[in-house]
């Protein structure tokens, strides 16, 4: 099954992004936040699939009908978790109050972390705060996996901020990726992917996801398994003024176990899918307006 959300709503957070890269170069984060009141009002008025999008999204996770404040929140906190994400790059991380409730990758011995390890995000709250993880360690390489065309947008933009910030990144769906993705990990370095979307050509996993069945991508954690690696989930909440909080929590490892014995099976797989979806869902349900896949999720599933 597909997900309509490659083309229109990618393209619309990449061009409110350039446009919050202008505003908070020019103004600063206080009066830009200003702004974002008028450009998220004119948002919930004229996009009509993303404001529908996004009630869908609230009566599940919230157990009732949204009120149109609500909607209009959850716009809200989209915008600002984009101008935010700005300051991120130009590496201003000192106007934030970031908390990291958990770390399961710096607990980590340096000989667990010296195969490298796949750091599993989502469209929820702000992924520039996996960067913090790698700034800890100069020697870290982190690389973001993305599909291909909002692979040439994000790096195109990134250079725009701040050339000295940029990661490396790699588009999906060729054997390049693969011969990268390998190598990274034998120099120890990070894998990132946003995994909560999938493609119509993909085999997607079916699962329930806030009350109803919604469909996950299986390939980012084939992916982890092939490469018998660990898997992180990463969340960075936002929760509300500077404020952000951080976990990062192991959720699959599918290397060998201390016996030599694979843990790469599908079963295994099928596994890491559930432990990240329950865990997507727990953090929804504690930060409801931090989900940011303005889109038809259940794909038509009435609820």
């Amino acid at each position: 099954m597909s997900q309509d959300w490659t083309e229109k709503k990618e393209r619309g957070s990449i061009g409110l992004l350039r446009f919050m890269v202008k505003m908070a170069t020019l103004f600063g984060r206080r009066a830009t936040r200003l702004l974002l009141y008028p450009i998220s009002l004119y948002f919930f008025i004229v996009v009509a699939d993303s404001r529908k999008a996004s009630a869908a999204y609230l009566s599940r996770v919230l157990g009732r009908k949204p009120r149109w404040h609500e909607i209009f929140k959850h716009f809200l906190v989209f915008a600002g978790v984009l101008l935010d994400r700005v300051y991120f790059l130009l590496n201003r991380a000192d106007l934030f109050d970031i908390q990291v409730l958990r770390d399961d990758y710096e607990d980590q011995t340096d000989a667990e972390r010296a195969g490298g390890v796949f750091v599993m995000g989502a469209h929820m709250g702000s992924f520039e705060a996996v960067r913090l993880v790698s700034r800890k360690r100069e020697e870290l390489k982190l690389v973001l996996l993305m599909y291909e065309e909002n692979a040439r947008k994000i790096g195109a933009l990134m250079a725009a901020i701040n050339p000295q910030a940029q990661q490396e990144i790699v588009p999906l769906g060729n054997l390049s990726a693969m011969l990268t993705v390998k190598d990274r990990l034998a120099e120890g370095g990070i894998i990132g992917i946003l995994a909560d979307r999938t493609l119509g050509h993909e085999r997607n996993f079916p699962i329930t996801f806030l009350g109803e069945t919604a469909y996950f991508a299986v390939g980012p954690f084939r992916m982890a398994a092939m490469m018998r690696r660990p898997v992180f989930l990463m969340v960075g909440m936002y929760r509300g003024g500077n404020r952000y909080e951080i976990n990062i929590e192991k959720i699959a490892d599918f290397s060998d176990d201390e016996n030599g014995e694979r843990r790469n099976s599908q079963q295994a797989i099928d596994a890491a899918i559930i432990a990240y979806v329950g865990r997507l869902e727990h953090f929804a349900r504690l930060a409801p307006y931090n989900w940011f896949n303005f889109y038809d999720f259940w794909q038509g599933n009435a609820r």
